[in-house]
């Protein structure tokens, strides 16, 4: 396994857990307003092997909790259950990103123990989902599967949406709710531009609109909540 990029201390990417995070090459989407776009299109570089980051997490024992394995997206890596299980053997927790469209993949993780929490990206509307995640006639069932695969089998899990004023409306946080309805856990998070988005003019919504769909968000899901987010700023 190559890795691309290690944070190696965050209190943010693994909630109620000191991590490190872990990022892997390679994405079947092509959002456009994706952060870590070099992991999807290959242009991004390795930045080490994997025993240099076992190395490293012996180095942290007692120090962190567990480890945020994130891309680009990492289900499509056939030797990840074995990269988990290596993290796990080590006794540290394991935090790990998806996309949803590998649930074959989340499956043998889930069914293994593999994963300690499941955080998936719920890109939008199933009317909106082709533009959002960049790909033409996108078939939603697997997405749809591993919704259903991480309510039922993930220890603890959270759903979350990346909102672009210029891809979602009320409606389509109407549909996603229905989509994720009585889910343990759901976050809205507003986009926020970096030089690495692939593609220029997209915005965070405001305040005002976030709080908005909010309100939606928990008519059917009462745990839904922003996140990055300062209660101050209009954004």
């Amino acid at each position: 396994m190559l890795i691309f990029g290690l944070q190696k201390l965050t209190l943010l990417d693994y909630p109620e857990h000191v991590a490190c995070t872990v990022f892997l090459g390679g994405c079947d989407l092509r959002c456009p307003f994706c952060h870590n776009y070099e992991l999807a299109d290959g242009t991004a570089q390795p930045v080490m092997e994997e025993d240099a980051f076992f190395s490293f997490l012996s180095r942290r024992t007692g120090l962190l909790d567990g480890v945020a394995v994130t891309g680009g997206e990492p289900c499509l890596q056939p030797e990840l259950p074995a990269f988990l299980a290596r993290i796990r053997d080590m006794g540290y927790m394991v935090k790990l990103d998806t996309n949803g469209f590998h649930p074959d993949m989340l499956k043998k993780i889930l069914d293994a123990r593999l994963a300690d929490y499941v955080a998936m990206d719920v890109k939008n509307s199933p009317a909106k989902y082709a533009r959002t995640v960049g790909r033409a006639e996108p078939d939603l069932s697997p997405v749809l599967r591993s919704i259903a695969l991480i309510r039922e089998s993930a220890p603890d899990y959270e759903f979350r949406t990346t909102v672009v004023r210029e891809l979602h409306t009320a409606d389509d946080i109407h549909e996603i709710g229905r989509m994720l309805q009585s889910a343990k856990r759901y976050f809205l998070q507003p986009f926020t531009d970096r030089d690495t988005v692939p593609h220029a003019g997209f915005h965070a919504p405001s305040l005002q609109e976030m709080n908005e769909y909010l309100g939606i968000a928990g008519v059917y899901i009462p745990n839904a909540l922003l996140r990055g987010i300062d209660s101050k700023s209009d954004l």
